[in-house]
């Protein structure tokens, strides 16, 4: 295929990642929900998570800055007060519905302190239900470590190879997979440390993808910025970051992928948002933005804190968030 060529898959992936617009991250499994919801003072029941995720996505004009919206499986089976499924009122909205369709990271045999994320199994099968459920797009998160000899080779290939899989079945059935090959921020390694494991990554994540005939132009990646480790005794400005990120990049990813929307890594969302301004400066081959889930939506939770009378107050603090994450808004 060539990147000329228009596809209904191609022109979601566009989409996605066009017009200055992100993809939020609601995606938390039911157990990391209901914990946050707990440390914010709220009851971690299923209407109460239902609540939660509607509040977010009927924020007045967020489909001006989020192009769609990443659902676990409980939350694409809901449905809107009104009665409007999850994806259907987030298509009403202006915005596309995703789905996770990994199901968590277990330990990588022969590779100590690593893990494999699992999910393959019946796979085909999930995601056709998830097309006809209103989703049209699905991610994948494979998590990675840096020290004491990680990320290793064979986690590289493991997850890669997984990543690749995952990616080619989503695309036979029409979905668009956001792959997400994520470098752990936690530890004191330096910037230059996280542009190396970085790199191998996705130098590795490349050719496993086009291995198995993953079109590039049909898919959005979501890659960590490169930045130096949370407990490192120098940080770097958003300058370096943004070097170091699209240096790597550069480097390693075909020019013709549909765009790169960064996860914000634990960064909190100032710091993620300098990062992703900076990294908007440079010059790139395909668009850059955001996928963000807490650096967006923590403020959100901690203005609601499952009060009904104070949802307006929730909203506006996650478009605050959306705002200085989106240029055409933030000017």
């Amino acid at each position: 295929m060539t990147t000329t060529t228009s596809t209904p898959l191609r022109e979601t992936a566009r989409a996605l990642v066009g017009a200055g617009r992100g993809i939020l991250a609601a995606d938390e499994s039911v157990g990391t929900m209901s914990k946050r919801l707990q440390g914010a003072g709220v009851e971690p029941t299923q209407e109460n998570r239902r609540a939660y995720r509607e509040l977010l996505v009927t924020t007045e004009r967020l489909a001006d800055g989020v192009s769609g919206v990443i659902f676990c499986d409980e939350t694409l089976r809901q449905s809107l007060a009104d009665g409007r499924t999850f994806p259907r009122g987030l298509a009403d909205l202006g915005m596309m519905a995703g789905i996770k369709v990994d199901t968590g990271t277990t330990p990588l045999a022969g590779a100590d302190g690593e893990t494999l994320t699992e999910g393959l199994d019946g796979l085909a099968g999930r995601v056709a239900e998830y097309v006809g459920l209103g989703a049209r797009f699905a991610k994948w998160r494979a998590v990675l470590s840096i020290g004491d000899g990680r990320p290793s080779s064979w986690a590289l290939l493991a997850n890669a190879h997984a990543l690749a899989l995952y990616a080619r079945v989503c695309q036979d059935a029409g979905l668009v997979p956001v792959v997400e090959p994520e470098i752990l921020s936690e530890g004191a390694h330096t910037v230059h440390e996280t542009a190396a494991a970085t790199g191998r990554t996705l130098a590795t994540l490349a050719r496993t993808l086009a291995d198995a005939g993953v079109d590039p132009a049909g898919m959005v990646l979501k890659p960590n910025m490169v930045t130096a480790g949370a407990s490192a005794g120098r940080q770097c400005t958003p300058e370096e970051v943004a070097r170091a990120t699209v240096d790597t990049l550069r480097a390693t990813m075909p020019t013709d992928l549909a765009g790169v929307a960064f996860l914000s890594g634990g960064q909190s969302s100032e710091t993620a948002a300098a990062n992703l301004a900076a990294i908007r400066r440079l010059d790139t081959p395909w668009p850059t933005t955001f996928s963000f889930g807490r650096a967006l939506v923590s403020p959100a939770l901690g203005a609601w804190r499952g009060d009904t009378g104070a949802v307006a107050d929730g909203q506006a603090a996650l478009a605050g968030e959306v705002r200085r994450n989106v240029p055409v808004l933030s000017g």
